[in-house]
């Protein structure tokens, strides 16, 4: 592809996990609001719980969480306790007849946590909602941390998914980002995890790290295909240093150019698909037989705060320090630093920080957006059925895009606007033309390849 192309659409946009994005939220959605939008569920919505654990026993310098380090457990203990708080207060408000269909348990490094604490979380979230007998309990992992007590834990929790971070398996990149972690480790989790029963095993990898060249990186892809994951979750490092003071402990220097992280992204993405998994969306890939690859063919993959998902839950709800959930009001986010986060709820009060609420024509950009996101096209009589006269300046706007794509990547007639092959490259860059929040304050982004 030409080169002048890649850094035209390489410039930095959001990855759209959310419309709008968290840069535009703000305090005035406060508890009192977020009480009222969780209050308005009703008896027979779906829910998805996501549990945020902020805190790891060493601090990975690519890492763009909420999260700090802890060489002791009695801080992790006293979070949880709050975290249970905030369990029983937001329960209390949410009508009985609501279903979990989802729990999420993400960091931070939730395998910090022990096994009496992984059983007594599982059980509190248990005595405080109705769970769905096939709902989904998935747990991110970082294997360093993993032991038989944890891993039973983990069973004891209802784990059905865990999501192990891989990044790259070349010593001198994981020496560049303080994160080591051998294959054989990571080997050994996943064996481990199988034989306890969860059905299924995502790994993450990283491209655009430090000192990483495309023989390192294809290796690492060659080593995580051997482990046969149900799916692959291909991730571009978002440096943004200027968000995670942390990063500047990376070499600038060693990072790949834009167009070196292009290639690599495009090859690690071929040798997947060659090993037989589905391209799903822009950065993600599954296994033909895994929910995720049907729901891709199907036009039912959704996209959350999570990334591309199969929830189809009516409210995401989040608990802990820097927590996000969504309802059909709209977004909300916790306080990020974890001592406030606990003051609030030792005062009896939810803890939210900001939020948005969500209009009409928010929605239905967000559901173009979100289509974009994971179809790579829209259908103009849905946008048109689903919201009215509100559809009619963003198809204005879609001939515009159209009209104005010199480099061939969109697609657009009468019924559908799409993305060409090359355009589906550069889906987040296209998907920002819709983004009415796009480039209004201070907010940065990571780049957009």
């Amino acid at each position: 592809m030409d080169q002048q192309i890649v850094e035209k659409y390489a410039a930095p946009v959001p990855r759209y996990t959310s419309y709008p994005t968290a840069p535009h939220f703000s305090a005035e959605v406060d508890n009192s609001v977020y009480q009222t939008w969780i209050e308005a569920l009703g008896e027979g919505d779906r829910l998805s719980l996501y549990v945020h654990i902020p805190f790891c026993d060493r601090l990975c310098w690519f890492c763009g969480c909420n999260t700090k380090q802890t060489l002791r457990y009695a801080p992790v203990k006293a979070y949880l306790d709050r975290v249970y708080k905030e369990i029983d207060m937001v329960a209390a408000k949410v009508k009985p007849g609501a279903i979990v269909t989802g729990v999420h348990l993400g960091g931070g490094s939730p395998t910090l946590l022990e096994q009496e604490d992984f059983r007594a979380l599982g059980q509190k979230l248990r005595s405080a909602f109705v769970f769905d007998a096939d709902a989904e309990i998935s747990i991110e992992i970082d294997p360093s941390d993993v032991s038989p007590e944890k891993v039973q834990g983990m069973i004891d929790f209802g784990i059905t998914r865990a999501s192990i971070g891989v990044q790259d398996f070349s010593e001198k990149v994981q020496e560049a980002i303080n994160r080591p972690q051998s294959f054989e480790l990571t080997r050994d989790i996943v064996h481990v995890l199988r034989l306890a029963g969860v059905k299924s095993v995502n790994l993450d990898v990283l491209y655009g790290l430090p000192h990483q060249t495309f023989d390192r990186l294809m290796d690492t892809v060659d080593k995580t295909i051997s482990l046969k994951p149900d799916r692959i979750a291909l991730f571009g490092y978002a440096h943004v240093p200027w968000m995670k003071s942390h990063q500047k402990l990376i070499d600038e220097d060693a990072l790949p150019g834009t167009i070196e992280r292009f290639e690599h992204a495009i090859a690690a993405g071929d040798r997947l698909a060659a090993a037989g998994y589905d391209r799903i969306g822009f950065d993600h890939f599954a296994l033909p037989s895994d929910s995720m690859a049907v729901a891709a063919a199907n036009g039912t993959l959704r996209r959350n705060f999570q990334g591309y998902t199969v929830d189809h839950s009516d409210a995401l709800i989040g608990f802990g320090g820097s927590a996000i959930g969504q309802t059909k009001a709209g977004y909300v986010q916790n306080i990020v630093a974890t001592g406030q986060y606990q003051a609030a709820i030792d005062q009896g009060e939810l803890a939210i920080a900001k939020g948005f609420a969500l209009t009409d024509i928010d929605r239905a950009r967000g559901w173009v957006i979100e289509k974009l996101m994971c179809d790579f096209a829209f259908s103009k009589a849905e946008l048109i059925a689903k919201f009215g006269e509100l559809a009619h300046p963003i198809l204005d706007e879609a001939n515009f895009a159209a009209a104005t794509d010199k480099d061939g990547l969109i697609n657009n007639d009468q019924d559908q606007f799409g993305l060409t092959d090359p355009g589906k490259l550069f889906v987040r860059a296209i998907a920002a033309k819709f983004d009415a929040y796009f480039g209004q304050g201070t907010a940065r982004h990571s780049k957009a390849v």
